[in-house]
């Protein structure tokens, strides 16, 4: 397939097309308040919830805040994590009631407190469980599936989970090519990624290191990856999948930082609307990403960071939107 008729082409995820840019899941980034402004931007990208382990799912009187979204918001991938059985049944069930298009298993968590718990990238270095929760899902799951793996545990061993997760029945699969004990940090294995693609018949996303749309032409032509999982370069720029949808296209993508300090405002009021009184501490650590580069706001971005006001965040925020 040449670059031009790929770019133009979509990404077929059990015989449905979506765009190749994704938007991934990033904890407590990637909410419903940040989605609702992604779709602003982007109508058809296939979005990700940020990741619930199924026994906070699973328990029924529980209020899962993950689950409440908006229809515009689809379709939308619910990402979970697990380490044992009997809390996926009551879990997907209440995931499927919610409507939402596919759920995805997360194999490629890195943090401590989830491999601690042997959920995550912990299950690379543990097959037999990993197989048994991927057919669990696979039977209760009426939707499409997909799993997100890392290059592996300690060692790299993702062609083998890549080909155990195909058999098993998974739809699509995302790889971030580094190992946990790599965290973020490195060089994202792409040889690896192509050789993961060669292995299997399914759908392979890459994620990982993916910013603008010369690093993901760079890595298509290295992997010839299917799809581009965005994260990290997602945070505070619900744009970002529209950048990357007009720069494939050869066309300009730019936006005066008056539009993004007023979506700066708009994420902050659906912030306080979505969560309350809280939603101004969660908001706090987008207001840096999104006042990057203004030089009027060095000073500012140092106090609206521990201002416990929301009246006067607004009020800075609006100032600087007038200058």
């Amino acid at each position: 397939m040449s670059d031009s008729s790929y770019w133009n082409s979509p990404l077929i995820i059990a015989g449905k097309p979506y765009p190749r840019f994704i938007s991934g899941p990033l904890d407590g980034i990637t909410d419903s308040p940040f989605r609702r402004l992604v779709r602003e931007f982007s109508k058809d990208e296939l979005l990700y919830t940020e990741m619930r382990h199924v026994a906070c799912i699973a328990t029924p009187r529980a209020h899962v805040k993950a689950l409440d979204y908006l229809q515009l918001e689809r379709p939308l991938n619910f990402q979970i994590a697990a380490n044992q059985l009997p809390y996926i049944a009551p879990a997907i069930e209440r995931i499927l009631a919610s409507g939402v298009d596919m759920v995805d298993l997360n194999v490629g968590c890195p943090a401590s407190n989830v491999i601690g718990s042997g959920s995550g990238s912990a299950l690379m270095a543990d097959l037999p469980r990993l197989e048994s929760i991927v057919r669990t899902l696979r039977s209760l799951l009426s939707i499409p599936f997909t799993v997100k793996i890392r290059a592996g545990f300690k060692c790299k061993n993702a062609i083998e989970v890549a080909r155990m997760l195909e058999a098993c029945g998974v739809d699509a699969l995302a790889i971030h090519p580094r190992l946990q004990s790599q965290r973020f940090e490195g060089q994202p294995d792409y040889e690896l990624a192509a050789q993961v693609k060669q292995a299997v018949s399914i759908p392979v996303i890459i994620s990982g290191g993916i910013v603008n749309f010369k690093m993901a032409s760079m890595v298509y032509n290295t992997t010839g990856v299917d799809g581009f999982l965005i994260g990290r370069g997602m945070w505070s720029k619900p744009w970002k999948l529209a950048e990357l949808a007009a720069h494939c296209q050869g066309q300009p993508f730019s936006l005066p930082i008056t539009t993004v300090v007023e979506y700066a405002i708009k994420h902050f009021n659906l912030m306080l609307e979505y969560y309350g009184p809280r939603g101004l501490f969660a908001f706090r650590k987008h207001l840096p990403f999104y006042l990057r580069g203004i030089p009027e706001a060095t000073t500012l971005r140092k106090k609206l960071v521990i201002e416990t006001s929301a009246q006067e965040i607004l009020q800075a925020l609006h100032s600087l939107c007038e200058k």
